[in-house]
């Protein structure tokens, strides 16, 4: 597998993310530092995730997209697109109850030909617990499998 990577594109406050290799927590201070960039962005107007590239995503990322569409939704008042035409990422989407969250779309997304990477931003050590933590609390409320799923993780975490 490549090592993950963020890349994004913005024209009039539409947004592209898009996401590369295995996206894993090490990148999670960079992702919710992005988004909230966008989100102070006095234009912006929509976003859609693109997930057709990636070959892993683990649950701090998964937790850190719900937290995206949560937001876009109370604050704007849409639902976001994710695209991946991967099935098995597909499959883990929609076992995280992503179908409430997101406009799925199981097709390749354009290519938009100015995305730029996103400069990764180290997080330290209780930063990332915590993005952790909060991303992985989004996904158990997303349904109760998921609160089953994670409850062990939790509990290690908010012990250790």
């Amino acid at each position: 597998m490549h090592e993950g990577r963020i890349l994004a594109a913005s024209h009039n406050g539409a947004y592209v993310i898009r996401m590369l290799g295995d996206v894993r927590l090490s990148l999670c201070t960079t992702i919710d530092e992005y988004f909230q960039k966008m989100f102070d962005d006095p234009e912006f107007a929509s976003v859609w995730v693109d997930l057709c590239h990636v070959e892993g995503i683990d649950s701090t990322t998964l937790g850190l997209l719900a937290k995206l569409a949560i937001k876009v939704k109370e604050r704007f008042d849409f639902q976001p697109a994710i695209f991946s035409r991967d099935p098995g990422i597909n499959r883990l989407l929609k076992s995280m109850g992503f179908q409430r969250l997101f406009e799925l779309r199981e097709e390749t997304c354009s290519n938009p030909d100015s995305a730029d990477e996103i400069p990764q931003v180290a997080g330290n050590e209780s930063t990332v617990k915590e993005k952790v933590i909060e991303a992985h609390r989004v996904l158990m409320g997303l349904s109760e499998e998921n609160r089953n799923r994670f409850h062990d993780l939790m509990t290690v975490l908010e012990q250790g």
